[in-house]
């Protein structure tokens, strides 16, 4: 007979194999890649230059889907994370820039890793944060298990991981500072392969959040030697692309080898478009980082689900960022929560071919510096700090010509629809505007950063 603790020891095993089921039949991980300012034509499966070679990033487009107007909820990094982690636009709750990142993701906002923690499902963040440097925004506090990397703000220097003067400028794992070795992207790569050991045996969530490829400017020497594109910037972003894509590489290699990647959904985005102080590359569109053109907002957007999604599949359908929180709990049987907005849309009937109506009617960009742009259709109108163009995106997708002075009833229409959209938005909070999760970060003065790499972008 089994003495009592041996059978609820027995009773409690049995229960966790319940729970977690065999890989094949127990609800799906999540994996969300963030990379940081990769341009459109800097990934292999868009437009490319021939220096560019993401054979990884590209095994994911290769699993599933590739979209071909995916698009960042904002023209710059923290408001575009806000909006993948919390299902809608970020303008809503007054986070429009990086610098509203001193302040952070208001408390009141229910994340992503909230809800699927609530489901059961082991949480963790890793790399780039963004979201709020005071203890009340940090990762675990947001609905993550366990944490690795850095709060603030928006780059990091990839070799010195020393601890610093604040804990938002250290490395951190979990709440701890630690003085850290190595090179910042093979070390992500590395502990993302270790999470997923860790919870190899029950449905995990991993927010896999790359700095790389923002600056400063760093790569192994010998990597950059492979590289000789006229341009040394370029040089050495290309061997960032290249760290980065080898660390994404280990972290699939890892999934094959414990026979988890059948029931993976993997999402790859970059979080704006490319930047031009790093030399970016983005392929057919016009401009980059910071604007409100094409090149500033639309980005590498994949997912990949084996066995449900179509492999090399590709998609016209425009989508956003605040598309995936609705996705994802949908796609592994949860109910988004109640009580909260969201705008993002469901995607599994564009991801599975089921879908015979656009997913939006419209698409607003905010970022609180004049410069404006909503999206209908085909018809995209900017406003860039008062001179207002009208694009037909279906035939100009490089926006090279204006047709805003043959289309004036276009124009009213889409100056309605931002109209209606933007009345709804809260006052920025890095402003310091009253709200009711944010006043307390907004009212307190900001420690002057000390490493000048830390800067919000």
């Amino acid at each position: 007979m089994l003495s009592r603790r041996s059978y609820l020891r027995s009773m409690l095993g049995g229960l966790a194999a319940i729970r977690a089921g065999s890989a094949q039949t127990r609800r799906p991980n999540v994996l969300i890649i963030v990379s940081d300012d990769q341009g459109y034509g800097d990934i292999s499966c868009y437009e490319h230059p021939k220096e560019v070679r993401t054979p990884h990033m590209d095994r994911i487009a290769k699993m599933g889907m590739r979209f071909e107007q995916g698009y960042a909820n904002a023209y710059v990094c923290a408001p575009s994370r806000a909006a993948i982690l919390t299902g809608t636009y970020p303008q809503r709750y007054g986070f429009y820039t990086a610098s509203d990142s001193r302040v952070g993701l208001p408390l009141n906002r229910i994340t992503l890793a909230d809800v699927l923690k609530k489901e059961g499902y082991a949480t963790g963040a890793l790399g780039k944060w963004h979201l709020g440097i005071e203890p009340a925004y940090h990762p675990m506090k947001r609905g993550f298990d366990e944490f690795y990397g850095f709060l603030g703000h928006g780059a990091h220097d990839y070799y010195d991981l020393k601890r610093a003067s604040e804990n938002y400028l250290s490395i951190l794992r979990n709440y701890d500072p630690i003085d850290e070795t190595g090179y910042l992207t093979d070390n992500l790569g590395r502990e993302a392969v270790a999470f997923i050991g860790r919870n190899a045996n029950h449905p995990f969530f991993l927010y896999l959040a790359f700095n790389a490829v923002h600056a400063p400017m760093q790569a192994p020497d010998a990597v950059i030697k492979k590289y000789d594109t006229g341009d040394p910037k370029r040089d050495i972003l290309m061997a960032m692309l290249e760290c980065e894509n080898n660390a994404i590489g280990k972290v699939l290699d890892e999934l094959e080898r414990r026979k988890l990647d059948q029931n993976t959904i993997i999402v790859f985005v970059s979080d704006n478009g490319g930047a031009r102080a790093n030399s970016s590359n983005n392929g057919p569109l016009r401009d980059y980082k910071q604007s409100v053109y094409e090149g500033g907002i639309r980005i590498p957007f994949m997912i990949s689900w084996p066995g449900r999604l179509k492999a090399g599949s590709v998609s016209r359908e425009p989508v956003m960022f605040m598309d995936l929180m609705p996705t994802l709990v949908a796609a592994v049987g949860a109910t988004m929560p109640a009580g909260q907005s969201f705008e993002g849309r469901n995607m599994l009937p564009v991801l599975t071919g089921k879908s015979s109506a656009p997913l939006h009617d419209a698409l607003f960009w905010d970022g609180a510096e004049e410069k404006t742009a909503v999206r209908a259709g085909r018809w995209k109108l900017v406003n860039n700090r008062g001179k207002v163009e009208l694009f037909d995106l279906q035939s100009d997708i490089g926006e090279k010509t204006d047709l805003a002075a043959t289309k004036p009833e276009i124009i009213a229409r889409l100056r309605q629809q931002f109209e209606a959209w933007s009345k709804w938005n809260a006052p920025r909070i890095g402003k310091g505007s009253a709200n009711d999760e944010g006043e307390a970060g907004a009212g307190r003065a900001r420690k002057k950063n000390k490493r000048k790499t830390t800067k919000d972008d």
